[in-house]
């Protein structure tokens, strides 16, 4: 789990400045960051708590869900989420769009197929595909994208993880695998963000401030470091907007951690791909 120094809403302001650096100038218009992972950890809800702390506002859009082991994905298509500046009264965007998917789930022929995470990441999969879990999406759907830009295929992928999760199904962790082996050959960055924290942490619950001193969550961290195959300074941990009715400064900085290093891991995808060519 990475480190970092102490959350203040001095460090949440040089972290928009931080981010607000970032101008498109490699061929991309915009930084893609696709959001993957077991249904129930938290995707459609950090992608919210992503705008929330943009916005310095509550901000609902993507469907989110509560808690409920064994329930299923409520993200059944492919979407693209923008960001308006501004607090979102400006019509212009942030340079970055985030991604939700259908949840990973046990077995197969359950959950998104690993195959279409797949298509996803090289661009193949046009905005609103109805996501089958028995079948991955084939060239004659008129939802494939057969001449993909670098705007369309994904620059950073991000594998979301309930840190209040005992464990990872076994089956899961194989279609992770392939997923990340897949990322791996097209040279795509990959992190993992652990959602839940204050509730896996007592410590943190009573105070976010002591998220990264906390040992008990530093474990976890390691747990799913050796499942998942990421080195712990890929791993960023977040707490989601959920039972809030304002913004809380120390919320939005551990948020605004993550979202810089996934901004920082697309602009360096994006720089090698235009010195590839």
């Amino acid at each position: 789990m990475s480190s970092t120094s102490l959350i203040s809403s001095t460090n949440k302001e040089k972290l928009l400045t931080e981010i607000n650096r970032y101008i498109p100038k490699h061929g991309e218009k915009h930084l893609r960051i696709l959001v993957y992972g077991p249904v129930g950890a938290g995707k459609s809800c950090f992608i919210n708590s992503v705008i929330t702390a943009l916005y310095g506002r509550l901000y609902i859009a993507a469907e989110t869900r509560t808690m409920d082991t064994g329930s299923r994905s409520h993200t059944l298509k492919y979407e693209t989420h923008q960001i308006y500046k501004d607090g979102g009264f400006s019509d212009e965007n942030f340079p970055f769009v985030f991604n939700d998917m259908m949840g990973m789930e046990e077995g197969d022929k359950i959950g998104v197929h690993p195959k279409d995470i797949k298509l996803v990441m090289k661009g193949h999969v046009k905005e609103g595909y109805m996501f089958n879990p028995m079948a991955p999406l084939s060239k004659d759907n008129p939802y494939y994208n057969h001449n993909p830009t670098i705007d369309d295929k994904v620059h950073v992928l991000v594998l979301m993880l309930s840190a209040n999760c005992t464990e990872i199904d076994a089956s899961i962790i194989q279609k992770m695998k392939e997923v990340r082996e897949t990322a791996h050959s097209l040279g795509i960055p990959q992190i993992a963000v652990g959602t839940h924290i204050d509730e896996q942490c007592p410590e943190i619950k009573k105070n976010i401030r002591d998220t990264y001193r906390s040992r008990s969550l530093k474990i976890k961290m390691e747990e799913y470091s050796k499942a998942v195959e990421l080195s712990l300074n890929n791993i960023f941990a977040v707490k989601n907007y959920s039972e809030e009715t304002d913004n809380n400064a120390n919320v939005d900085t551990l948020i605004l951690i993550a979202l810089r290093n996934m901004v920082y891991y697309g602009l360096d995808f994006v720089r090698k791909q235009k010195l590839t060519f």
